[in-house]
């Protein structure tokens, strides 16, 4: 680790940890000298805004701000730290320990580039660094959407929710999506599907979409968002589906309170016929305002131990908070064949134990739907035939149609 103040014959400074005391972040200083060597120095908060100004600092390309709960009484003097950083053109890795997530949001919003978690995951830090130093893409083609002011649709929010990891719940959320836009020949309804798996979110990787900056922007600031900034946070897939992509970067599912969702849930709700919400497995605070809002809510589960387990504690802590699981519709992925009769008696037996209706079972599709996911395309493009993708057609079109008979009653 170079000193502050190098002398000539040391290697130039190429970043520096800025901290109340780095010892605190012992693995923080075992990652920055595999990552640079002895080309990084180590700066105290009230050193840190002296030395940008200096000859030394020059060649710097980021500095790594390591914080815990115990810096946020000098949350001013953080926000002048990166200020000032990125005035001077230096990145800025935000390294925080047990911080509050508004002080996080607050400090990403004053243009932090990335954060890391501490301790350290294996590798992280180089992936951080490497992110900084590679050039940013140009703009992307995809277009967004222009929406109309105003508009009072009242649209229908069916929310999908894995109870287990590989249940398939992005897979139901992107192909029942693209299967309500295809509801009808011509003038269907308006879809909007909604990616609010803000850490591993992979609706963009299964319609080929990009990650843009704009999604964390927007969501950052919902008290100022309008049709304009919403529709300019959405792509256009195909001229038919609009899509709100997870952020760029890992974000705490915390970052989001439930007042920030209800706005985005409201403005998409006004402008479309149909929201569809790709949820994350984990439960947040935010979680019982996506359930308020729902017309319908999957619950995505598999036929083994963990997707039971997953179920009964999920059901009791929506019953402990009174929350309307009359919602909820029991969805079994990968469900056994019709000729297989022993495995038929397994689901029906879970069902009974676990005090659930199984409202719908998808097929298993195999290799096709992996492929399909990996190549960015719906089902219904790259698989028509898939057994799995002739069940999400149906149920679009039973969705449809009872909207279809509500409209009409009304």
């Amino acid at each position: 680790m170079s000193s502050v103040m190098p002398q000539p014959d040391q290697d130039v400074i190429l970043a520096c940890t800025v901290s109340r005391d780095v010892q605190n972040f012992d693995l923080l200083i075992e990652d920055m000298e595999s990552a640079l060597g002895e080309s990084w120095g180590d700066l105290g908060f009230a050193e840190a805004l002296a030395f940008f100004g200096q000859a030394e600092a020059e060649n710097m390309e980021f500095i790594a701000l390591a914080m815990d709960d115990a810096d946020e009484e000098n949350m001013p003097l953080l926000t002048d730290i990166i200020v000032q950083a990125k005035q001077r053109g230096l990145k800025v890795i935000l390294i925080a320990e047990d911080v509050t997530p508004s002080a996080l949001h607050s400090l990403l919003r004053q243009g932090a580039d990335e954060f890391v978690p501490y301790p350290l995951p294996e590798g992280e830090l180089a992936e951080a660094i490497e992110r900084i130093r590679t050039p940013a893409p140009a703009p992307e083609a995809a277009s967004t959407s222009t929406l109309t002011s105003g508009a009072q649709k009242d649209g229908a929010v069916i929310v999908v929710h894995g109870l287990a990891g590989g249940t398939g719940a992005t897979t139901l959320a992107v192909n029942l999506a693209w299967e309500l836009a295809n509801a009808q020949p011509t003038g269907g309804p308006s879809v909007c599907l909604l990616d609010l798996d803000l850490q591993f979110g992979s609706v963009s990787t299964f319609l080929d979409l990009p990650r843009r900056e704009i999604v964390y922007e927007m969501l950052s600031d919902t008290e100022g968002m309008d049709e304009e900034i919403f529709g300019q946070a959405l792509l256009n897939y195909e001229d038919k589906l609009q899509v709100l992509t997870a952020p760029s970067d890992m974000l705490p599912l915390d970052l989001l309170t439930s007042e920030d969702i209800g706005r985005v849930l409201d403005i998409a709700r006004n402008q479309f016929d149909y929201v569809i919400v790709d949820m994350p497995s984990t439960l947040v605070q935010w979680s019982e305002v996506v359930l308020t809002s729902a017309h319908v809510y999957f619950a995505m589960l598999e036929l083994d131990m963990r997707s039971a387990q997953n179920t009964l504690r999920f059901k009791r802590a929506l019953q402990s908070e009174d929350l309307p699981i009359e919602k909820l519709r029991y969805v079994m992925n990968r469900a056994p064949k019709f000729t297989d009769i022993s495995a038929k008696g397994r689901v029906k037996r879970m069902a009974e134990s676990l005090a659930i209706s199984i409202d719908i079972q998808l097929p298993d599709g195999g290799k096709p739907i992996t492929q399909a996911n990996d190549h960015g395309k719906p089902l219904a493009t790259s698989a028509p035939k898939s057994p799995l993708r002739k069940e999400i057609a149906k149920l679009a079109a039973s969705i449809h149609s009872l909207r279809d008979s509500d409209v009409a009653a009304a």
